[in-house]
């Protein structure tokens, strides 16, 4: 990239820190802002990382700005994500990017008219394993792919979110919080999805709070947090799709990919790194060697266990890197909207009994080699 990007950052909850510790490892990126519609907030983001703190409107108004990474809670991200757009800049959002076909079509036109490009997480496809399954894929090693299985499954996010409020609300549950990893690995994987169905359920209407000065306190329950779907994609292959916080415990693989000729195990999407196995006709099981990719390289630590590959903001810096070629962006608005258009059709399967045929699609974006990979860091 030719010069540094002014970035700012709006929305200063749990998870603008991840982006703030992570943002300065790609070129051409620069951090000067955080805002939030609580200034204490802001005010306390910036302080940890050395930035100025901003009102949202200040934010949008300023002239050392040039993209803007939408942090806030899903319900809000059409209408932020609009702002941005309209007030000439580049803007990236956390997922999902809307929570409607209509809302994401007009972010589109309004991105169009301003000559601005927007973009959505999640990015963690780029990551060095799944970009190292793609390129198994693509060199026919399990030959043609024709079924799979995903699940992401756990016993919810109240345990451990002290405001888990958001994540029970319309625009979240476990398919439109966690289902984006999975639905944008598939998406660069297999490419767009034709058609969906699935069956869903709530078994609990209200969550206890396991953490943080709310504990105790008990959150409704607005969206189903059961759902098991079946995706059948334009390359013919049909995927199942499991997605709940209503189980304790399970033996499901993350993702495992069927081919002609033998079997794809892959690590949890929601990560950047991790294990790849294949499985020859005869069942017999092989690892992949890790191949030499800068974001699988273990840089993030954790409590309770080893480090492992964090690379959140890649998209961003692919974003403005693709600005800068006049190529699409891989994380881009087109394939964000039709992962959106695939979870709520899911729901809308769910709720109406019936199969649905989606109305959007995307190309399957481009591999990301080490090489590329490289050329984002610093």
């Amino acid at each position: 990239m030719t010069a540094p990007y002014g970035v700012g950052i709006l929305g200063a909850g749990n998870i603008s820190t991840a982006y703030l510790k992570l943002l300065p490892l790609f070129r051409g990126l620069e951090v000067r802002a955080v805002a939030d519609i609580m200034p204490a907030a802001a005010e306390a983001r910036a302080t940890e990382f050395g930035v100025d703190a901003r009102t949202p409107e200040a934010l949008l108004a300023s002239d050392d700005i040039d993209v803007v990474v939408n942090l806030t809670i899903p319900e809000a991200h059409f209408r932020v994500t609009r702002q941005i757009v309209e007030a000439g800049k580049h803007a990236y959002s956390e997922k999902p990017l809307v929570l409607s076909v209509e809302e994401g079509q007009a972010l589109k036109a309004a991105a169009e008219a301003a000559g601005v490009v927007v973009g959505c997480a999640p990015d963690t496809f780029l990551g060095g394993a799944h970009q190292h399954a793609r390129a198994l894929i693509d060199e026919g090693r399990v030959g043609r792919i024709v079924s799979g299985t995903c699940h992401v499954m756990s016993f919810g996010m109240e345990h451990w979110h002290p405001n888990p409020d958001f994540f029970f609300k319309p625009g979240a549950g476990p398919i439109l919080d966690v289902g984006p990893y999975y639905v944008a690995n598939l998406i660069n994987l297999l490419g767009p999805v034709s058609r969906v169905t699935a069956l869903a359920s709530t078994p609990r209407i209200q969550r206890e709070i396991g953490n943080g000065a709310r504990k105790g306190e008990f959150v409704s329950v607005e969206t189903p947090t059961t759902i098991h779907a079946v995706l059948e994609f334009e390359a013919g292959a049909v995927v199942s799709l499991g997605a709940s916080w209503d189980v304790e415990a399970h033996r499901h693989g993350h993702m495992e990919l069927y081919g002609e000729t033998g079997s794809l195990y892959l690590p949890d999407p929601n990560f950047f790194g991790g294990e790849l196995a294949v499985a020859s006709r005869g069942g017999a099981e092989q690892r992949v060697e890790p191949w030499a990719h800068p974001l699988e390289v273990a840089n993030w630590e954790r409590d309770d266990g080893p480090p492992f590959a964090n690379y959140r903001a890649a998209g961003l810096a692919d974003m403005m890197q693709a600005i800068e070629q006049g190529r699409k962006p891989r994380c881009s608005l087109d394939m964000a909207l039709h992962g959106v258009d695939i979870m709520l059709s899911v729901l809308k399967s769910a709720e109406t009994g019936a199969a649905v045929t989606l109305s959007t699609r995307c190309e399957r974006p481009d591999a990301l080699s080490p090489e590329m990979a490289q050329a984002l860091l610093k």
